[in-house]
């Protein structure tokens, strides 16, 4: 399964409700930026955005959220490691409180990974990075060899559509 991404204001990104009917997009808002984003199909109708497949998924996206973005740029030499440790974490997330929705999307053009998660709520996310689950997965004091640059997180509060 594909998915599939792009940046705007959130007024002109909700127009793609009515000129797409037959796609589910799921709209989100942000400190820094708006995000229009859909998956399952290979109907691809943004002009410039980014491109996915998704690896892993847990979950549905709800229209009520707050969805973090971990992104990751990883080495064309690292990323059957990355993706194989991920793949080994499958579903530790699921159970945790507030859980709603993850993806594991690897880029189809440039080294960008983003590990979609989504949440009933900013308190669920804060509570689940203080748990065993989340402090196994982030030990490590540097890190990892091959990430290609350092990682970064978008946030969001999913906006439902009118």
């Amino acid at each position: 399964m594909n998915a599939y991404m792009t940046n705007g204001t959130i007024d002109f990104l909700m127009k793609l409700s009515d000129k797409y009917p037959a796609i589910t997009f799921h709209f989100m808002s942000g400190p820094s930026n708006d995000v229009a984003y859909y998956e399952g199909t290979n109907q691809k109708v943004f002009q410039s955005g980014r491109d996915y497949e998704v690896l892993i998924q847990a979950g549905e996206i709800q229209e009520e959220g707050y969805v973090v973005m971990n992104n990751i740029p990883v080495t064309d030499e690292g990323r059957p490691i990355f993706e194989d440790n991920f793949k080994k974490r499958k579903g530790d997330v699921d159970g945790q409180t507030g859980f709603q929705a993850f993806r594991l999307l690897k880029p189809l053009k440039g080294n960008t990974y983003v590990v979609f998660t989504q949440w009933d709520s900013v308190n669920s996310y804060e509570q689940w990075k203080t748990s065993e689950s989340f402090q196994k997965a982030h030990t490590g004091t540097k890190p990892p060899a091959y990430f290609a640059d350092r990682p970064f997180v978008n946030t969001y509060n999913m906006i439902e559509s009118e």
